[in-house]
């Protein structure tokens, strides 16, 4: 099945949003409890909920917070990304309340790292998918859906309040723990996100860049586009060649283009994503 069609299933999107759900689960429960450390996000908050007041369960506060904001989804994001969102949450507060699970680390940094790669790499699986892990994944899709709002900067803005009202109410060290949690977590996140999606954009400046184009493309069955240029020192007009490839490709391409012509310019650069043909299909909620 091509890329841009299972992408698009109900069944990869229920298995990513399961997977990414038990793994944050796990986190939490494995290393962030045991510490009363806090997340950061609506699971955070609920956290803070469970710990300062004793009342209900992790759960049920992340149930409740999470009710209003799928109500906005619904309407300003879409049927699809709702009923994605709703599975992951009842999914996550289902694997946090039957994982009964303990590291064993006592040490608060450790038991941050811990928690935080597994928290992060769990949201960052489920937002690959079309619906995210529900709480303020939900709040921060929407607004930048509807208003181009970084999804890092709402989180930002609502961590910044959170640990604002921590300094209330916990000890200073399970607040720093809590901080480099949410950090490595944050980086986890992207790196699950840019995983299976960063692409080089390689240009080439070589003295036959036709002869050149056409054996990177039988050799390696990918394309690429010429781009005008003139040379600033010679003012000598002449073709640029331009191509997108993954990590792989890279120093396969390389070999071949200086085999080709040892005096070529080999300039690569770090793309995130690379959306349309044959690569990535845009997401659409």
């Amino acid at each position: 099945m091509p890329h841009t069609e299972y992408t698009y299933s109900v069944w990869w999107n229920l298995f990513l949003l399961t997977l990414g759900s038990v793994i944050f689960a796990l986190g939490a429960q494995g290393a962030v409890v045991h510490h009363e450390f806090i997340t950061g996000g609506l699971f955070g908050l609920a956290l803070f909920m469970y710990y300062v007041t004793g009342v209900l369960t992790t759960s049920l506060w992340f149930a409740l917070l999470s009710i209003p904001l799928f109500f906005l989804s619904w309407f300003f994001v879409s049927h699809r990304f709702f009923w994605y969102s709703l599975y992951a949450t009842v999914v996550t507060i289902l694997a946090f309340d039957l994982i009964q699970v303990d590291f064993g680390v006592q040490n608060q940094l450790y038991a941050a790292v811990a928690g935080g790669v597994l928290c992060g790499a769990g949201g960052g699986v489920m937002l690959r998918s079309l619906g995210s892990a529900g709480g303020l994944d939900v709040l921060a899709v929407m607004l930048n859906q509807k208003y181009n709002l970084g999804v890092g900067k709402t989180y930002l803005i609502f961590n910044a309040m959170l640990f604002a009202l921590m300094l209330t109410r916990m000890a200073p060290d399970v607040i720093i723990a809590s901080l480099i949690l949410v950090f490595i977590s944050s980086v986890a996140t992207e790196y699950m996100l840019a995983m299976f999606s960063q692409r080089k954009i390689v240009f080439i400046i070589s003295r036959e860049p036709q002869e050149l184009a056409s054996t990177i493309l039988k050799e390696m069955h990918i394309g690429a586009t010429f781009l005008h240029g003139r040379g600033a020192y010679t003012g000598q007009d002449r073709d640029l060649l331009m191509t997108v490839i993954n990590n792989i490709q890279l120093k396969r391409l390389e070999e071949i283009v200086f085999t080709h012509d040892e005096h070529s310019l080999f300039i690569v650069e770090n793309t995130f994503n690379v959306l349309g043909a044959s690569f990535s299909r845009r997401k659409i909620y």
